[in-house]
């Protein structure tokens, strides 16, 4: 799912993100869009999909992860947490029933149960504490969403959220739990936050062996093509995270055969396109020189075309994972493609 933080793709027209990069559902931020513009604003023109004019699903989180990264400016109780505005240092509370209300103002498609995201390092008392809160909060959700509609005239999904942080015992705990609940989808928090990669898949590995393999596990804030292929390989179905259009912006470029920073001068004068066989993403028809002109120009073309090629990438790797695994080649192909992948060009 490409990061449409504030409900749009930074650098990327709708149009692109439907017709070039051949998204299917797009994520959105629920902290962000209810501090700026504004609930009753989004709500009032019909919900986010009139709002931004993106007719495909879209997810929004429930802001839980970005309360968590605030720091020192928010505070969590058993009701809900107490924070500052970024913006204006306004104060604000969220609870589990008001990130419902406002996702359902929203108008989302899936709507994530509010969470809180255990932090990477922290004791295991403090994880227990963490995880036993979101299972609270958890219940308060689906209470509260089962009592409410989406004013906008369709139905909504609730996907509830495991985490345990990087302890086996809580993580095995937590996805029984939220396995129980039977929701339409499940999704697995607090990993990609610090710890090593070993333990990510350690922890998603035992994850999907309790959530139920014929709904949706959504490995949340992942991550780059490895680790997209191997969770995949765990049993992953979603996945969202900016790695390709944040480093798309600073010239970061993903391709079948490795990672390149078109800024180097070593693409100065390489009229060869961005992939090296030719393969074009999103129908882009640029040479690495002319990109690498852009980006040294400091022209906003640079950050825009850099948007599309990533987004582009990361959509050609997952349709060409559902073909391998269809034709039972996955294993072997993954082993290959996560050592290419990951190389410097």
């Amino acid at each position: 799912m490409p990061v449409g933080t504030a409900g749009a793709v930074k650098a990327l027209h709708v149009k692109d993100l439907r017709d070039e990069v051949h998204a299917q559902i797009m994520l959105s931020n629920t902290y962000h869009l209810y501090l700026r513009p504004g609930v009753d604003i989004i709500s009032r023109a019909g919900g986010l999909h009139k709002f931004n004019g993106w007719s495909k699903p879209i997810l929004t989180d429930s802001g839980g992860y970005q309360i968590y990264s605030l720091g020192d400016i928010r505070k969590f109780t058993d009701d809900g947490v107490i924070f500052q505005s970024h913006i204006d240092g306004s104060r604000h509370t969220f609870t589990p029933e008001i990130a419902i209300d406002v996702q359902r103002e929203l108008g989302a498609d899936i709507i994530m149960a509010f969470d809180e995201c255990t932090p990477y390092p922290c004791d295991e008392a403090y994880a227990r504490k963490s995880m036993k809160r979101t299972h609270y909060w958890l219940t308060r959700c689906v209470s509260h969403f089962e009592k409410t509609r989406c004013p906008h005239g369709y139905s909504q999904c609730l996907f509830p959220i495991v985490q345990g942080s990087v302890y086996p015992d809580l993580r095995v705990e937590s996805a029984r739990f939220i396995a129980d609940q039977g929701a339409s989808g499940n999704a697995i928090g607090g990993l990609s936050v610090g710890e090593p990669a070993a333990m990510m898949y350690e922890m998603t590995g035992l994850v999907c062996g309790i959530l139920p393999q014929e709904k949706p596990r959504y490995l949340m804030g992942v991550g780059t093509p490895a680790n997209i292929l191997e969770s995949i390989a765990l049993g992953i179905d979603m996945f969202d995270c900016v790695i390709p259009t944040r480093n798309g912006r600073n010239g970061m470029l993903y391709t079948r055969n490795g990672i390149m920073n078109i800024k180097n001068e070593k693409w100065k004068d390489d009229f060869s396109p961005l992939e090296a066989d030719g393969e074009v993403f999103a129908d882009l028809q640029y040479t690495k020189a002319f990109l690498r002109h852009m980006f040294i120009s400091n022209e906003i073309l640079s950050a825009m075309i850099a948007t599309m090629h990533n987004l582009g990438f990361y959509m050609w790797l997952m349709k060409e994972t559902r073909k391998q695994i269809s034709l039972g080649t996955f294993s072997p192909w993954k082993e290959k493609m996560v050592k290419q992948l990951m190389q410097r060009l």
